[in-house]
């Protein structure tokens, strides 16, 4: 059974950084795609960052492109996302998600599994 458990989330002022963490399990990873979305009050699912765990190629929101970085460690099973100079509009549950099909990275309705999201709220 597949198990996606994110941690890292909290209170930040504008302008710092948090590393999210999403701990999987259950499954070889090496042909999926893993990606972060995130999801504001009353707002869609948003798309923030992917990455294919075989090839290491990786995929971001326009919202988050040079701010953040997604990157995964095999030997933890572990996929991260940096996040630097936070903005108070990064405010949302952080979801991380899992997918074996090989397209449409951006798409929430493409992955397989998701996490139970981690909370992270930046103050202005």
């Amino acid at each position: 059974q597949v198990q996606l458990v994110e941690s890292g989330g909290g209170l930040v002022q504008a302008g710092g950084s948090l590393r999210l963490s999403c701990a999987a399990s259950g499954r070889t990873f090496s042909n999926y795609d893993m990606g972060w979305f995130r999801q504001a009050p009353g707002k869609e699912r948003e798309f923030v960052a992917a990455i294919k765990w075989g090839s290491g190629i990786t995929y971001y929101g326009d919202s988050v492109k040079g701010r953040f970085t997604i990157s995964r460690d095999g030997a933890e099973n572990t996929v991260y996302l940096q996040m630097n100079s936070l903005k108070p509009e990064d405010t949302a549950v952080y979801y991380c998600a899992a997918k074996l099909r090989p397209f449409g990275v951006g798409r929430p309705r493409n992955y397989d599994y998701w996490g139970q999201g981690t909370q992270v709220t930046v103050s202005s």
